[in-house]
């Protein structure tokens, strides 16, 4: 039978019969090498590159060029600049010029013109009145923007003049050898590449950016999928199909890669994005700018401006553009210094595009500012934004910082926001963090929603990789599965670019059509983001947890780098140590801090006991504030930075501690009328009495300690409280107990008397009831607790300084690795004698000579516990002074301790942290060197020895042995780090009973806190902190006998809660005499904490001083959250407050109306009232 099926078929192609062709395979790998050739290189004639720009022109007849060059490293602002002398240039100098270019007629006929400019540096392109247009980055880096879009009504016109700011540095500074972290090169030149009228070939751009998104798809996919085979035979096609460049070459190429990105994909437009439910990548442009890094502040305000300027024309051509930008700070200098261009910023923030991020004043490093000034950068930063823009941040912001303090999450919700945002943690050296978007739970328990970027980077530059890392790097796609891609160039400014906005588009053209990349949307906030994913994880009950710090594997030596200090913190007191001294930023941050924390107690008390006599400073102390927490951003407290930075630094410390003093001397002249300093040069008089000496306490603990009082002119009165005096008898010592002279030491030193001794060579001791050190052969070999007979050194070991190879694997001033443990050498202390016998301080002063360096440190025992506790034991003060000389070697000081446990205690921002001893995982061994603000302690069960810090934060344990990190000596990016004069004190406290049951706290607070401010009392050598202290002379007619007085306010029965700020409120009216009818409100606002980790029932006492109407508990911001119950006490007003444990509560006292001048003149005068500490201490006043 037959079968005519196939005549049924002719109309359809039939397979042939025959094959003569050699087949279609290709190899795949040469097919692939081959597109890069498409754009550049070899064939940059003939292939896609030839025909990206139809004309170009540079003659002097169509583009005029004027310079004048600022002198030196000055920066001048735009209406300066265009006052001076212009003359004529050319391209291939080098200048900051100005740009007149004419533009042919027949050029209207093209959809774009523009200027290119290329100086190799930044640039700013200006209107000739001084608006910001857009930043210039030259070079042919991938930050490269070099084109400048004349407007049409320019073209239109046929000239257009503007004026372009050149800076002659590169996005990264200027490293001398070409490496980013090297010192920088103040002898580069940049010249001009280019300065051309072009107009660019629209259609082959767009050809360019289809092509280069094509191949980005072929590199980052897996080979074996259907999109990036796709990909690799479009681009080939393309690369055939491209004969003559012409215009029908591009569009028929362009077509061609329509079977990727869709057919009329173009034509979307913004609209390409429409489709978002099922996004997983949510895209957010953003410009992270280092507040200063590789260039000074001064850089990084034209850079703020550059940056911005082109985001802002962005937004204009691309409407789906979204841009989140932090740190008020930077917001504040456009407004100073570009009001034109921070007018059209607000104008885009109140639209919805640029966004506000963060909430801080600066991205601050998050391991070094106390607690409270980590409140200060929120409160500065939160009520920046709301006064300029009407809200406040609802995300915090710190990708670059180099580990986060477990503090955080409470602090970050306390100042109104409940999402954060981090990557740097993806830099870790050890371990890989194994959450991406997770519950962040802080010391005390409270939570924020986390996200850490599986991108791993704020600088993402929106490629295809970018966007598949997103998913691919997930950590914890079984509970989110969404990212946050943030792109554009960043540390050294910039933000995204065109070409990223555009390589987007293409990216999400492609998502619509194939599902192996995930799906990306643009045109919303990070807010939103994280909204999201608060709904779609339940309110965070489908994500991990973390709990406690964010620890950086990484960046560790930063705890100790800091800049060379050309000018001494607080010089403007002591003239006579200019030529010797130099101070830190470590130093310059925690002194700073704790002279702020003084002023504005002393200032509050002023301004609300004289309320006609004294306004609180409130404007000065913003200043100094500002200050400060600018110096807290993550590259220059660190010591990262270059040492132009630290000049600057150093001089905005001086100038808080110049402000400071001043505001601290105005307020306690108020408070004490006519009275004087003590200081080495006041004579006393001849009928001076002990009871006209006094000190003013600034801390919430009572305080008995060793002070030194002039003699010359005292009358026996003041001498007979003397017990000791120095060698040349013009300076005795005395004790001050809760404020003033203790004259008991007439008849008893009471059990502590202190005493030092030696066998006459090696071999020294210092002594009091309490506790023993030995030095012997220049090392520390025994530390003796004298109550209990126990020996707190083992057996066979030594403490004492010791030093280190410090050689990181590449980021020096950031990096200490752990290899330099291997090659520790001790250090012995030559030269001691006693310079101090007792009874109530005894001293050793002890020198070690190493290499091209000095170390002088003086060792003292006073007779006095380390506070009024019982058994407090007494510190072991070190107070060194040292001429540095090092290259890549670490100080430290060390002590191996007879005490066992397999964690150490460090304090952090409000509370303390535990880190291991032991290395029993990567993760205990990650964390070799630690961070620790005034305190680490090494404790058992019944025992424990701390280490006390003024200045320094690095510390660690291994082991047995606790260390303190003193000195480091990294050469980039600052040549001369750390070389130079220093001085800086420890001190080594045994205390009795578990750090839990321990004052160590206290006492740190103690040791970093001058009885007053920061005057230093004493002679250089003796640089013990309780001597830093201010004792005030009062004549007498203002007598200082004072009858013991409640202070203000007073904590009871909490010893685990502190008292660590009072200040007036936020919102106060600061003018003279506010305390009146007029309707303005008084509040003073304390803040507490619990510091030991368990529960308390706190109840605040108000003293009588205040009269208080109402009072609050409030966040961080002084929103008011609950009414307080007032109770009536034996005490007087009382307020109950329960704390969990490290919580931070800020509590505001609405004060009433003030009780009449005669009133308060009885409750302060006839009975000599005081304010001074919670325990009771005392103040003078008329």
């Amino acid at each position: 039978m037959s079968c005519n099926h196939h005549h049924q078929q002719a109309s359809s192609p039939s397979y042939p019969e025959l094959n003569r062709s050699p087949g279609a395979k290709w190899i795949k790998g040469l097919t692939q090498g081959r597109l890069g050739t498409f754009l550049g290189g070899h064939f940059s004639d003939i292939n896609l590159s030839s025909v990206l720009f139809t004309h170009r022109i540079d003659n002097q007849e169509h583009v005029q060029l004027q310079v004048w060059s600022a002198p030196g490293l000055t920066k001048p602002s735009f209406e300066e600049a265009m006052k001076q002398k212009f003359k004529s240039a050319k391209k291939g100098d080098s200048f900051g010029p100005s740009f007149s270019v004419t533009i042919p007629g027949y050029w209207q006929q093209y959809e774009r013109v523009q200027f290119e400019f290329d100086p190799g540096c930044e640039a700013m392109i200006y209107t000739t009145d001084g608006t910001p247009l857009q930043g210039i980055t030259g070079g042919y880096g991938g930050d490269r923007r070099v084109e400048y879009i004349i407007p049409k009504e320019a073209r239109e016109k046929g000239t257009h003049d503007f004026v372009i700011e050149s800076s002659c540095n590169g996005m990264f500074g200027v490293p001398w050898n070409g490496d980013t972290i090297a010192p920088p090169d103040m002898n580069r030149y940049f010249s001009l590449a280019s300065a051309d009228l072009v107009v660019p070939n629209q259609e082959a751009w767009h050809l360019l950016w289809d092509f280069q998104t094509l191949r980005e798809i072929v590199d980052s996919l897996p080979g074996n999928s259907a999109l990036q085979n796709k990909a690799l035979v479009v681009a080939n096609e393309i690369m055939n199909a491209f004969e003559r460049g012409d215009a029908s070459d591009i569009r028929r190429c362009r077509k061609l890669a329509e079977q990727v990105f869709g057919e009329g994909w173009q034509d979307l437009g913004e609209d390409v994005y429409k489709d978002e439910k099922q996004a997983q990548i949510w895209g957010i442009g953003h410009c992270h700018i280092d507040t200063a890094w590789l260039w000074p502040y001064r850089v990084t305000q034209q850079k703020v401006a550059r940056s911005w300027a082109t985001q802002v024309d962005l937004m204009e051509r691309y409407p789906e553009h979204r841009f989140a930008c932090s740190q008020a700070q930077q917001y504040k200098w456009l407004e100073q210094l570009y009001p034109p261009l921070f007018d059209r910023v607000k104008d885009f923030v109140l639209e919805g595009k640029f966004h506000p991020i963060g909430g801080s004043w600066v991205e601050n490093d998050s391991n070094m500012p106390s607690g409270e000034a980590l409140v200060r950068q929120f409160v500065f930063g939160q009520r920046f934004f709301e006064s300029r823009f009407g809200k406040r941040c609802e995300t915090a912001w710190l990708p670059d910082s180099f580990g986060l303090t477990g503090a955080y999450p409470q602090l970050i919700r306390g100042a109104g926001m409940k999402y954060f945002f981090t990557q740097k943690l993806s830099w870790n050296n050890v371990n890989v963090f194994p959450h991406s978007t997770f519950n962040w739970v802080g010391i005390d328990g409270t939570q924020v929603l986390c996200h850490m970027t599986p991108v791993d980077t704020y600088t993402a530059q929106a490629t295809v990789g970018d966007v598949n890392k997103g998913l691919s790097n997930h950590k914890n796609v079984e509970s989110s599965d969404k990212a946050l891609l943030v792109f554009g160039n960043g540390d050294g400014g910039g933000g995204p670019l065109a070409k990223m906005l555009e390589n987007l588009r293409r990216i999400r053209a492609t998502n619509n059509n194939y599902r192996e990349l995930p799906p990306i949307n643009m045109g919303h906030s990070v807010d939103e983001f994280f909204d999201h994913l608060a709904e779609e994880s339940a309110l965070g009950k489908k994500l991990p947890n973390w709990h406690g710090e964010l620890y950086l594997e990484f960046h560790r030596g930063t705890y100790t780098s800091h800049g060379m200090c050309s000018l001494l913190f607080y010089l403007w007191t002591l003239p006579h140590l200019f030529s010797w001294l130099a101070g830190s930023i470590k130093k310059g941050n925690r002194h700073s801090e704790i002279l702020l924390r003084d002023v504005e107690y002393v200032a509050t008390l002023a301004s609300v006991l004289k309320p006609k006599e004294y306004t609180y400073p409130k404007k000065v102390l913003d200043e100094c504030w500002e200050k400060v927490l600018l110096n807290q951003f993550h590259d220059v407290l660190p010591g990262s930075a270059i040492g132009m930075v630290y000049e600057d630094a150093e001089k905005l410390y001086a100038e808080v501690a110049k402000d400071g003093q001043k505001l601290l001397e105005e307020a306690l002249t108020i408070l004490l009328p006519n009275s004087v300093r003590l200081t080495p040069d006041v004579k006393l008089g001849t009928h001076s009495s002990v009871s006209q000496i006094m000190s003013v306490n600034t801390t919430p603990f009572r305080r008995r300690e060793v002070v030194k009082i002039p003699l010359t002119g005292a009358s026996s009165s003041v001498k007979s409280v003397i017990a000791q005096l120095d060698a040349d008898g013009k300076t005795g010592y005395a004790i001050i107990d809760n404020g003033l002279l203790d004259p008991s030491v007439q008849d008893s030193l009471g059990p502590l008397h202190v005493s030092a001794y030696t066998n006459g060579s090696n071999h020294f001791v210092l002594r009091n009831s309490s506790v023993q050190l030995t030095i012997s052969d220049g090392r520390i070999t025994s530390l003796v607790d004298i109550q209990q007979g126990r020996e707190l050194i083992p057996e066979g070991a030594t403490g004492g300084l010791v030093i280190f190879q410090d050689r990181p694997n590449y980021w020096d001033a950031w990096d200490v690795e752990i290899h330099h443990l291997e090659t520790s050498k001790q250090l012995e202390f030559t030269n001691v004698s006693v310079v101090s016998h007792g009874p109530l301080r005894a001293s050793v002063k002890a020198e070690v000579k190493y290499g091209k360096s000095t170390i002088t440190v003086l060792i003292s025992l006073d007779a006095v516990g380390a506070t009024v506790k019982p058994d407090s034991r007494s510190l072991f003060t070190f107070d060194a002074q040292v001429d540095w000389h090092q290259r890549h070697e670490f100080l430290k000081f060390e002590l191996p301790l007879n005490i066992h446990n397999d964690n150490a205690i460090y304090e952090t921002q409000f509370g303390y942290v535990q880190r291991p001893t032991h290395k029993n995982t990567t993760w205990d061994m990650a964390k070799f060197e630690v961070c620790g603000h005034k305190y680490a302690d090494l404790s058992e069960y019944g025992y424990g020895v701390a280490l006390l810090s003024e200045s320094k934060y690095g510390f660690s344990c291994q082991g047995n042995v606790l260390r303190i990190s003193l000195l480091r000596a990294a050469t980039a990016p600052d040549a001369e780090q750390d070389q130079g004069k220093h001085e800086f004190s420890w001190a080594v406290m045994p205390h009795e009973g578990h750090f839990l049951q321990s004052d160590v706290p206290m006492a740190a607070y103690i040791f970093n806190s001058p009885l007053y401010g920061e005057l230093l009392f004493v002679a250089i050598i003796a640089l013990n902190i309780a001597d830093m202290s201010l004792v005030r002379y009062v004549p007498r007619e203002q007598d200082a006998l004072v009858a013991k007085h409640e202070s203000p306010l007073t904590v009871h029965g909490a010893p685990n809660v502190i008292l660590e700020t009072i200040k007036r409120g936020e919102d106060d009216t600061f003018e003279a005499d506010t305390c009146d009818d007029t309707g303005s409100v008084t509040t003073v606002v304390a803040r507490l904490y619990e510091a030991f980790g368990g529960h308390a029932k706190a109840t605040v006492h108000i003293g009588d001083q205040f009269s208080v109407k109402t009072a609050y508990i409030t966040n961080l911001l002084e929103d008011e959250e609950a009414k307080l119950n007032i109770t009536g006490s034996d005490f007087g007003p009382s307020i109950t407050l329960d704390f969990r444990g490290f919580e931070v509560k800020t509590l505001k006292l609405v004060l009433g109306k003030k009780q009449s001048a005669a009133a308060r003149e009885r409750s302060f005068s006839p009975k000599r009232s005081s304010w001074v500490d919670i325990d009771g201490s005392r103040l003078v006043s008329t």
